[in-house]
């Protein structure tokens, strides 16, 4: 099948070819058809009991004469584009000489000033490069700073939590798990713009990921008091661990965000032959229909009520980008007012075979 779309797909490109050469060069080939026809009509006045006898050899010499001009013209034309080509993709002055030679004198001066162009383009690029690099590190580096506060804070209620009533250390586990949130949020918004991926792809337990998870945002969860059902069993997934919990994290934030009343959020497992499924689901206010095509833009927030006020609208829009980095396809489905559900599709490593 691929070799039959390939093979398709080089016909379409010569006949383009064919037919871009045939209309730059139309005016030069009418004139060689005309001059031919002028030939061949003098012939006739002249002697044309000599023409019908050579008119055969001569109609073979004017076809083989116009297929071969075309031929020669598409062969020059395909060397114009494969020379600039080249250059585009590497405008130094080798490529540079390379156009020059399959082009026409006429064209050198045009040649240099998009050569002169595109090195200030390259140029200029490879600092805002070099800036977005320097930005992202600067950002990485804030981000893990100030986790180190963070930390503390969460170590100091931790050690003094018999000294601090229970309504004022709650209140600090959810201010120190939402900064958490939101360091993790830039720190990986970063990493995914970020031109190197320092992914680790291994088997990773279903279960262990989704208690990590639940964990890391138990002090959310118990505000709200969040029931947590979980229908896991054994399963393994193939992936990054880090970019997981991450995944996770943020779809049980946006489960608390917009929670309902007698709030629950429940995480099923199964296979297919070609997927392994991780499915998250939750009874909160859940996504109209108008919304749901653009739930995982940068920034939408939708029409969610008051929670909306403190959304930011970057959660989901950050797991759909890290999922799309790690091959983990997303499917959606919500009703309002009853509830969201996300489903993460694993390409299964073992080939979907089964004992």
């Amino acid at each position: 099948m691929l070799v039959c779309e390939d093979v398709g797909a080089g016909k379409d490109r010569h006949m383009k070819t064919w037919w871009l050469v045939m209309k730059k060069n139309m005016p030069w080939l009418a004139l060689l058809l005309a001059v031919d026809l002028v030939f061949v009509f003098l012939l006739w006045l002249v002697a044309p009991e000599a023409l019908s006898t050579i008119m055969t050899v001569i109609a073979l010499f004017e076809i083989i004469t116009f297929v071969a001009v075309c031929i020669a013209l598409c062969m020059r034309f395909r060397k114009q584009s494969d020379a600039f080509r080249n250059f585009v993709n590497g405008p130094d002055e080798e490529n540079e000489a390379r156009l020059l030679e399959a082009c026409s004198k006429s064209d050198a001066e045009f040649i240099h000033l998009i050569s002169d162009t595109m090195c200030e383009l390259q140029d200029e690029h490879g600092r805002s490069q070099t800036q977005l690099a320097d930005y992202q590190e600067y950002v990485e580096n804030w981000a893990h700073e100030i986790k180190t506060p963070i930390s503390l804070l969460t170590l100091v209620v931790d050690n003094r939590r018999d000294e601090i009533p229970d309504e004022m250390a709650r209140k600090l586990d959810n201010v120190s798990s939402k900064l958490q949130g939101y360091v993790d949020q830039i720190l990986y918004y970063a990493r995914l713009k970020s031109a190197v991926k320092d992914y680790l792809m291994e088997s990773l337990d279903v279960s262990e990921c989704v208690d990590r998870a639940v964990e890391t945002c138990g002090p959310l969860l118990l505000e709200k008091n969040i029931r947590i059902r979980k229908k896991l069993e054994s399963g393994v997934i193939f992936s990054d661990k880090r970019g997981i919990q991450f995944i996770l994290g943020q779809i049980i934030g946006n489960s608390i965000k917009y929670a309902g009343t007698q709030p629950e959020i429940s995480f099923d497992f199964w296979e297919t032959d070609r997927y392994s499924v991780l499915e998250i689901s939750d009874n909160g206010v859940g996504v109209k229909k108008c919304d749901m095509p653009y739930i995982f833009e940068k920034g939408f927030t939708g029409d969610s009520g008051t929670a909306r006020e403190h959304a930011t609208g970057m959660g989901l829009y950050l797991v759909s980008e890290m999922a799309n980095d790690l091959g983990i396809k997303i499917a959606v489905d919500s009703k309002w007012q009853n509830g969201l559900t996300i489903r993460l599709e694993f390409p299964r490593i073992d080939g979907g075979e089964k004992d």
